[in-house]
Protein backbone atom coordinates (compact mmCIF):
# COMPACT_ATOMS: atom_id res chain seq x y z
CA UNK A 1 0.00 0.00 0.00
CA UNK A 2 1.19 3.47 -0.88
CA UNK A 3 1.22 5.75 1.90
CA UNK A 4 2.99 8.84 0.37
CA UNK A 5 0.42 11.92 0.47
CA UNK A 6 -0.13 13.22 -3.56
CA UNK A 7 -1.60 16.67 -4.03
CA UNK A 8 -5.41 17.22 -4.41
CA UNK A 9 -6.46 20.41 -5.90
CA UNK A 10 -9.44 22.50 -4.18
CA UNK A 11 -10.69 25.32 -5.49
CA UNK A 12 -12.05 28.09 -3.65
CA UNK A 13 -13.80 31.43 -4.43
CA UNK A 14 -11.81 34.43 -3.63
CA UNK A 15 -13.56 35.55 -0.63
CA UNK A 16 -13.28 32.30 1.49
CA UNK A 17 -9.51 32.24 0.67
CA UNK A 18 -8.72 35.06 1.77
CA UNK A 19 -10.59 33.90 5.26
CA UNK A 20 -8.70 30.63 5.44
CA UNK A 21 -5.58 32.52 5.45
CA UNK A 22 -6.75 35.46 7.63
CA UNK A 23 -7.38 32.55 10.10
CA UNK A 24 -3.82 30.57 9.45
CA UNK A 25 -2.45 34.18 10.19
CA UNK A 26 -4.11 34.28 13.22
CA UNK A 27 -3.44 30.66 14.36
CA UNK A 28 0.12 30.38 13.45
CA UNK A 29 -0.52 27.97 11.17
CA UNK A 30 -0.43 27.13 7.02
CA UNK A 31 -3.85 27.42 5.35
CA UNK A 32 -2.52 24.11 4.44
CA UNK A 33 -3.12 22.52 7.33
CA UNK A 34 -6.30 24.03 8.23
CA UNK A 35 -7.92 22.93 5.09
CA UNK A 36 -6.22 19.04 5.95
CA UNK A 37 -7.77 19.31 9.58
CA UNK A 38 -11.08 20.37 8.14
CA UNK A 39 -11.44 17.88 6.01
CA UNK A 40 -10.15 15.02 8.41
CA UNK A 41 -13.19 16.64 11.14
CA UNK A 42 -15.60 16.84 7.94
CA UNK A 43 -14.31 13.06 7.09
CA UNK A 44 -14.63 11.52 10.86
CA UNK A 45 -18.00 13.31 11.31
CA UNK A 46 -19.31 11.83 8.12
CA UNK A 47 -18.36 8.39 8.56
CA UNK A 48 -19.68 8.20 12.27
CA UNK A 49 -23.20 9.65 10.72
CA UNK A 50 -23.59 7.45 7.93
CA UNK A 51 -22.42 4.08 10.41
CA UNK A 52 -24.94 5.52 12.27
CA UNK A 53 -27.99 5.53 9.38
CA UNK A 54 -26.51 2.30 8.61
CA UNK A 55 -27.73 0.98 12.17
CA UNK A 56 -31.16 2.76 11.56
CA UNK A 57 -31.48 0.89 8.32
CA UNK A 58 -30.20 -2.04 10.19
CA UNK A 59 -32.52 -2.03 12.93
CA UNK A 60 -35.47 -1.44 10.51
CA UNK A 61 -34.91 -4.22 8.06
CA UNK A 62 -35.01 -6.32 10.98
CA UNK A 63 -38.10 -5.20 12.59
CA UNK A 64 -39.36 -5.13 9.31
CA UNK A 65 -38.83 -8.81 9.20
CA UNK A 66 -38.76 -10.28 12.87
CA UNK A 67 -41.77 -7.54 14.31
CA UNK A 68 -39.69 -7.57 17.69
CA UNK A 69 -39.73 -4.60 19.37
CA UNK A 70 -39.94 -2.38 22.68
CA UNK A 71 -42.23 0.10 23.42
CA UNK A 72 -41.03 3.63 24.31
CA UNK A 73 -43.24 2.98 27.90
CA UNK A 74 -40.95 0.06 28.26
CA UNK A 75 -37.68 2.32 27.45
CA UNK A 76 -39.24 4.76 29.83
CA UNK A 77 -39.22 2.69 32.80
CA UNK A 78 -35.84 0.84 32.42
CA UNK A 79 -33.85 3.96 31.94
CA UNK A 80 -36.12 5.47 35.15
CA UNK A 81 -34.81 2.30 37.27
CA UNK A 82 -31.22 2.98 35.75
CA UNK A 83 -31.22 6.80 36.88
CA UNK A 84 -32.49 5.13 40.32
CA UNK A 85 -29.35 3.42 41.07
CA UNK A 86 -30.46 -0.33 39.93
CA UNK A 87 -28.65 -2.30 37.79
CA UNK A 88 -31.04 -3.63 35.34
CA UNK A 89 -31.14 -5.21 32.61
CA UNK A 90 -33.03 -3.92 29.26
CA UNK A 91 -36.25 -4.71 28.36
CA UNK A 92 -36.85 -8.04 26.51
CA UNK A 93 -37.61 -7.13 22.73
CA UNK A 94 -41.55 -9.16 21.96
CA UNK A 95 -43.57 -9.21 19.12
Amino acid sequence: MNTAISPTPVKLDPELKVRLKRLATARHRAPHWLMREAIAQYVDREEKRESFRQDGIRAWNEYEATGLHVTAEEVDAWLARLEAGQDVEPPEAHV
